[in-house]
Parts: structure tokens; C-alpha cells; sequence
């Protein structure tokens, strides 16, 4: 129950039961914790798991746990209570096997539906034209921005991996950069990458390889190693479960991994080419068909329209940011929604400040900040919000 203040009766926010474990529901639950978006965490002692309730929502995701009562890693028995660190690491008291867990998790703003962001963008990356120098980009496709506002960019036609401090003039290479080719050293053309905080690594997709690949953090980190064989990779993304998602360009489908797994299981698609449909689907768990959640509406630049959509971000509040690739735009679409609203760009091909030539990708850091991969300015812009 939540208690407004002053009030004489409580809301509910979560629902009780003694031994159910769908998503709606709990099973004695206890540890709590809101954050400041209002999103609720709890701990349930008899699902062993921790779900997570957005605020407004009337059911939540098991990000951790839930996978029976052992003392596996991802497993529990008994939890009690729960807590976050200033890194936002989720530390859970595991009663039954008397240890304490901590995970790595992934907090997606969930942005409110007015919100609303400059139209002028600042460059945070590149800007200084096409190059191979490390204030320079050669166009740029998929990005990463971490808590702390460090962005991590796959530069694709310099089959590098670059990283950005906030403010910095230059990027610093962290993976290939190498010349273009297939050894454990190099990249060839890398479409996207993300940060796997638990391992403190870059998981890439090496396109032209037919490879993801892993690449430690650590200082002095020469080389890669093959995490997935075979396959060609676009984009990629994890879960809060550390499940790996990536999308298979021409099976035209997205499989799910385990970490270890090296087959994966086909969570969406995998029935033929759904190519140049111009449309963002949503793929339940264990469904066969998806549901469209944008466009789908032919091509087109009316705000109902898409044309060539390629990035996304989903926000806890299911709102879809779409990264409108031949409008030239960042469109986002509120659960539900019928049509988008312009948030960045749509101005014309070019390179003002309110201009984008080519979006590829987009993404947020914790304060809703839009940023966005304007590939053929090579170059990433930053949308603040206001």
C-alpha cells in the first residue's frame, strides 16, 4: 500500500498472494525500496525473486531471481530484504542460504510523457568531420551511455570501438582500431555495443566477422575473444537477467543467449523477411506473432509514419523512442499512442543544431538526457532535457 501524506486511506500499488507467482501478483512479499521515479523493488520471500513496479503500472519484471530455491547464482532462498548502493548496485539479503547478493543492474529512465527536450543539440562526440583521428568519427552507428555519463560508440567505418568522457575533446580507442579484419585484435565494421557491468566488459557486434565478441575493460586489454560465432549481428542489448539478446540481420530474426550459450533460442521473428515495412514490433515472452507499436503505417514522414526506423530505447513507462533514420528525426510513441511526437530534429537534412543527416541510433543517461548517433555528421548529439 502507498500512504499519501495526509491522506486517511492507502492505494494499492502492488497485489498480495499467498502462493501465486504471476507478474501481477506476490507471494509474501517484505524488502522495499522507491526510487526517486517512484519505481517500487521488492523482495518475496516464497518466489525467491525481486520485482520491479513502475510507478502507475499494474504489474512488474522479475529482474533477479525467480529460477527456484537453490543457492545457484541467480537463485535464492528465502529473501528478506534488499538495498541499492550509490552505483546503484542492488545488494539482497538471500535468508536461506545466509549470504548476501549484489547485481549490477541496469536502470531505464522512465521519462515522463510531458517531458520535453531542447531542439538544439550539443556535440559530445565527433563534429570535427570524418576521420580516423580520435577527435573524429567515421560514421558512427550504435551507442552505449553508462551511469556516469561516459559513451561508448561503435565507429563503424573505422572498425573501432571508441570511448567518451563527458566534456573531452578526444575519444580514447578501447576496442580494434586495428585495420579492418578477422583477428582476435580487429573489428570489422561494428554496428553496436553495449557495457556488461558484471563482467566489466564491451560486447560488440562485429558485423563483417559474423561475431559478437567480448572485449575486457581492464587496462592493457589487447584483443577480444569470440563470444558468439556465425551470425550476423546488428544490434544487441541485456537484461537485468544478463540475457543477451542480438539481432540476426539476415535470418531476420532476434535470439536470446545465455551467457555461455553459443545457439540461443529465437525469441521474435525467424519467418521470412519483414524488411522496409517501416514499423517498430513488440514481441510478448513465448509469443508467436508481435504486435506493431509504431508506424506501420507505409512510409512516410506524418507523425502516424516511419521511414527506415533503425535505434530504439524502451523506457519503465513503455514509451518508444525510435530513431527515425530517412525522416531525420527522434520520434517517441507513449504506450498505446496512434502516432509519435517529433522530439529532436526534422528540420531538413544538415548540420545545424536542430539538424540530424542519418540517425542510426539513440539512447539516455540517468537524467533523461536524448542523445543521438548522427551518423552522417559523424557525430553524437546531446538533447537536453528541459
Amino acid at each position: 500500500m502507498k500512504w499519501n501524506k495526509g491522506a486517511t486511506e492507502g492505494i494499492v500499488v502492488a497485489e498480495v498472494h499467498e502462493k501465486e507467482n504471476a507478474l501481477n501478483q506476490l507471494a509474501f512479499p517484505n524488502g522495499l525500496f522507491v526510487d526517486t521515479l517512484g519505481t517500487l523493488y521488492v523482495t518475496e520471500f516464497r518466489n525467491d525473486r525481486v520485482m520491479r513496479w513502475s510507478k502507475g503500472e499494474t504489474q512488474g519484471p522479475a529482474i533477479v531471481g525467480g529460477n527456484g530455491e537453490e543457492s545457484g547464482a541467480s537463485q535464492f532462498n528465502g529473501l528478506f530484504s534488499l538495498s541499492f548502493d550509490h552505483q546503484r548496485n542492488l545488494y539482497v539479503v538471500d535468508y536461506g542460504n545466509h549470504r548476501v547478493q549484489r547485481f549490477s543492474i541496469t536502470i531505464i529512465p522512465g521519462i515522463p510523457a510531458s517531458a520535453r527536450w531542447a531542439q538544439d543539440g550539443d556535440t559530445v562526440v565527433g563534429g570535427s568531420g570524418q576521420g580516423n583521428d580520435t577527435n573524429k568519427l567515421n560514421a558512427p552507428f550504435g551507442l552505449f551511455v553508462d551511469d556516469d555519463q561516459m559513451i561508448v560508440i561503435a565507429d563503424y567505418l573505422n572498425n573501432r570501438i571508441v570511448q567518451w568522457k563527458m566534456g573531452d575533446a578526444n575519444g580514447q580507442v578501447v576496442a580494434g582500431g586495428n585495420g579492418n579484419g578477422n583477428r582476435l585484435h580487429q573489428l570489422n565494421s561494428p554496428t553496436d555495443v553495449l557495457i556488461d557491468k558484471e563482467t566489466d566488459s564491451f560486447i560488440i557486434c562485429d558485423a563483417h566477422n559474423r561475431r559478437v565478441v567480448r572485449w575486457h575493460r581492464r587496462n592493457g586489454t589487447k584483443q577480444g575473444e569470440i563470444f558468439i560465432n556465425n551470425i550476423d549481428c546488428w544490434g544487441l542489448t541485456m537484461n537485468d537477467q544478463r540475457y543477451l539478446y542480438v539481432s540476426d540481420g539476415e535470418k531476420h530474426e532476434v535470439r536470446r543467449y545465455q551467457i555461455g550459450d553459443k545457439h540461443g533460442t529465437i525469441v521474435a521473428g525467424g519467418l521470412g523477411n519483414d524488411n522496409n515495412n517501416h514499423r517498430v514490433m513488440k514481441w510478448n515472452k513465448d509469443t508467436k506473432e508481435g504486435i506493431v507499436v509504431a508506424g506501420g503505417q507505409g512510409q512516410g514522414n506524418a507523425l502516424t509514419q516511419l521511414d527506415g526506423p533503425m535505434g530504439l530505447f524502451v523506457d519503465t513507462l513503455g514509451t518508444i523512442y525510435v530513431a527515425d533514420h530517412g525522416n531525420h528525426r527522434a520520434v517517441h510513441w507513449p504506450k498505446g499512442e496512434k502516432q509519435g511526437t517529433l522530439i529532436a530534429g526534422g528540420n531538413g537534412v544538415g548540420s545545424g543544431a536542430n539538424q540530424l543527416y542519418g540517425l542510426i541510433g539513440l539512447s539516455f543517461d540517468y537524467h533523461s538526457n536524448l542523445y543521438v548517433v548522427d551518423c552522417w555528421n559523424h557525430r553524437v548529439q546531446r538533447f537536453s532535457l528541459q
